[in-house]
This record gives structure tokens, C-alpha cells and sequence, in this order.
């Protein structure tokens, strides 16, 4: 059965000598696999639809096994990103994440649009990092990791938090703050930039300017979040990682 597909290809992987294993994130289906036969040989019509980030339509013939690509049509090929190794290595970064705690075949419209607008957003040279906080959040919640920052995890109230606890799952207050001596401390701007990035949308960011310091604690934070509960190891993340290391 032909079936039209809108997606973007989230990773790919050679099969054999000239073709490509390629992962779409689409509209219509969730996350799906798919052979691209031919795709690395220099003439193929399929070549430059299945590179990393490329938003396409995607004609595809599916059965009971993995479906084939048989045309594709490039809607935006955000050469822009690939081209840039500080952006490639963001991109990379979230489409994995996106990959690791997604299901084959279920459809995420609401992920599917926070993953085009981010590349939008990285596009128009929005802060990548800040971007990157708003997209785990976002991920994280559709797989059912939201943390509580609204209040304190303990007495709900809604005080300035000064402490993140990654065990207990949110803010911390004053009063509260010994009930995790493990907790994360955060600056006021941070604890208010945390919990507001939790409630917007990429394109809603606007013109943002985040310290450096309040950026690292920003991360340390949702980084934290991340690897207690999903429990992912990431070779894009690792790579980021080192390549912000060698800017400092």
C-alpha cells in the first residue's frame, strides 16, 4: 500500500552499499522506519531527501515489514543546520532524544511541530541552549516525565524555589529545601526561567537574553532530570558536550 508521509528525518544508517536505513519523525504516522534503496549512490533521487534534519513529503510503499521510500519531495532542507557543526551538533542532539523516548508508529502531532519549530528557531539563530531546555522539557512530559514547577514538591507552595530536587521531582522551597540535601541550588532568575520554559513554546521565546551562569545551572538541572528518569545514554549528547568543552 502507497502511503504520503510529512516528516523529518531524524537519523539514518547505510544498508549495504548503496543504501539507507532512514528514521522519519512524520505528521500523520509518529516515528517510522524506512529503506531508502539506492539513496547513497551520487545520482539518486532520494539522496538529498534523506539527509539529517530534511523536512519532506515522503511517498512510501508499506507492508508487513519495514516500509521502502519511492519518492520524496524536500520541503525545507535546513542546510543551514547541517552546515554547521555548533547547530548539527544541537540538531543531532534533540532528534535523538526525540528517537529515544518515542514509540514506532505513534503519532505526536504536538512533538511533531516542537521539532520543526525548534529547527526554525535554531535557523533564525535563537539561543540553541535555551532551545534545547524548552525541547527536553517537552519530550520528557509526552513520555511522562513532567517535573513539578509550579510550587514545592513537598508543601505546594508557591514561594520562590531555591532548590531543585531530581529525586523528588521539582522545586524545592526554603522551608523545605533539607528534605533532599542532594537537591540542586538555584538563583532565583534561574528557578524563574526554568519554570517558564516549561509552560512556552519555542516560537513564543522571543529576544531572551540568559547568563551564562544561570544557563549552566539551567542545565545541570534538566540534565539531571533526564538521566534519572530516562535513563538514556546519548553519543550526540557526549559529542555536544565535548564540543562546548573545546569553545571554553
Amino acid at each position: 500500500m502507497l502511503e504520503k508521509v510529512e516528516g523529518v528525518v531524524i537519523r539514518t544508517r547505510d544498508y549495504g552499499e548503496s543504501n539507507k536505513v532512514v528514521t522519519l519523525f512524520t505528521r500523520e504516522r509518529g516515528k517510522m522506519a524506512a529503506m531508502a534503496r539506492g539513496a547513497k549512490k551520487p545520482k539518486s533521487r532520494l539522496g538529498a531527501a534523506t539527509q539529517p534534519f530534511t523536512l519532506g513529503q515522503y511517498l512510501c510503499f508499506a507492508g508487513s515489514g519495514m516500509a521502502t521510500l519511492s519518492q520524496a519531495d524536500i520541503l525545507a532542507s535546513h542546510y543551514s543546520i547541517r552546515s554547521d557543526l555548533t547547530l548539527a551538533s544541537y540538531a543531532a542532539y534533540l532528534a535523538e532524544l526525540l528517537d529515544k523516548l518515542t514509540g514506532e508508529k505513534e503519532p505526536a502531532p504536538e512533538l511533531y511541530e516542537l521539532l520543526l519549530t525548534t529547527f526554525r528557531m535554531l535557523e533564525k539563530g535563537v539561543d540553541p541552549e535555551i532551545l534545547s531546555r524548552i525541547f527536553e522539557l517537552k519530550v520528557l512530559e509526552a513520555a511522562g516525565y513532567r517535573p513539578r514547577l509550579d510550587g514545592c514538591i513537598a508543601c505546594g507552595k508557591a514561594d520562590l524555589p531555591v532548590r531543585f530536587s531530581v529525586r523528588q521531582g521539582g522545586f524545592l522551597c526554603r522551608k523545605c529545601q533539607d528534605r533532599d540535601p542532594r537537591a540542586l541550588t538555584l538563583s532565583p532568575a534561574a528557578a524563574r526561567i526554568l519554570k517558564t520554559l516549561q509552560r512556552i513554546t519555542p516560537d513564543r521565546l522571543g529576544d531572551i537574553q540568559v547568563k551564562d551562569e544561570t544557563k549552566a545551572q539551567l542545565e545541570r538541572a534538566v540534565r539531571s532530570f533526564v538521566d534519572e528518569y530516562a535513563d538514556l545514554k546519548l553519543k550526540s549528547r557526549d559529542f555536544l558536550d565535548r564540543l562546548k568543552r573545546d569553545w571554553t
